[in-house]
């Protein structure tokens, strides 16, 4: 059973993501209730057991504790904010958890509104893709109080693997945009590399191989460089989600006064392999670019 025991959890956002995220929480013993855009996976998860809201403000009127886990940063000040947001149904006792990945400070304004009305704020975006939120095995990078954080762990851990706490509200977005720009910049690292050894006519399976057992290893190496090899790029992580999240990540570098030159060919190449109609394919397929397709 659950460690919140009767506390109803609202979960917003039933994608590619937050579809299996809240099935996890479903099965863990929690009360449920959702709401999503699209009505299928609301529908599947009522007939699994969970509660259906029409709107965000239902939803944190049904529910103490509320997970967001949408596209981006508007979608997500849409839930807060909106006519039928979360703020109008917010107050003392309620936590609000968002799992999406937006700007970090965007995050930290919307928390003070937040918090405004009594409630507490976390931020908690995740990396794992696809398979790991259905897996149950995500890595959840954590933002906000300790007393917030606490209460929000037993959650995590019917979703996640990996938890950590790195800082208050804000530093959780932060983590999640390094994040962002250490994978896309080894992703077009990997498909330049493996791009390079078949035009030299060397196996790329082969230099994959010799590669992971050296410094050069690494999950994009093993998991997408093994996608590129098989020309597989049904999503796990759909490149336009990865230039959205690399646009966050050069927004909050000039916020800072920062120069990140490699963002900036990661940020171009996913922009041309969106704008080749491409943007639906897992971010791994950055390798057609390398090999001129």
């Amino acid at each position: 059973m659950a460690t919140e025991g009767a506390v109803t959890v609202g979960f917003i956002g039933l994608g590619i993501m937050g579809k299996p995220m809240a099935g996890h929480l479903l099965a863990a013993g929690y009360s449920l209730v959702v709401h999503s855009r699209s009505h299928g996976p609301v529908d599947e998860l009522i007939a699994a057991g969970a509660t259906g809201a029409s709107t965000p403000g239902e939803v944190a009127s049904l529910a103490r504790i509320v997970i967001t886990m949408l596209p981006d940063t508007p979608d997500l000040e849409v839930v807060v904010r909106g006519a039928y947001g979360l703020l109008g149904a917010l107050g003392p006792g309620h936590l609000v958890i968002d799992m999406s990945t937006v700007d970090p400070i965007a995050t930290r304004e919307l928390a003070d509104v937040v918090q405004e009305t009594g409630a507490g704020y976390v931020d908690a975006p995740v990396s794992g893709g696809q398979k790991g939120a259905q897996d149950a095995a995500l890595s959840i990078m954590v933002g906000g109080s300790e007393e917030d954080v606490a209460r929000a762990m037993p959650l995590f851990a019917a979703m996640g693997k990996t938890i950590t706490h790195v800082g208050d509200v804000g530093a959780g977005q932060i983590t999640k945009a390094a994040n962002q720009l250490v994978v896309g910049v080894t992703i077009e690292a990997v498909a330049e590399a493996l791009t390079l050894a078949e035009a030299a006519g060397v196996d790329p399976a082969k230099v994959r191989q010799a590669l992971l057992g050296g410094f050069a290893a690494s999950k994009i190496l093993d998991m997408h460089g093994q996608r590129m090899l098989d020309d597989n790029f049904e999503p796990g992580f759909r490149a336009r989600l990865h230039l959205k999240d690399a646009r966050i990540v050069h927004r909050t570098a000039m916020q800072l006064g920062l120069e990140l030159p490699a963002l900036e060919v990661m940020t171009e190449r996913l922009n041309a392999l969106v704008d080749s109609d491409r943007g639906d394919l897992d971010h791994s397929a950055l390798v057609l670019l390398a090999r001129g397709q």
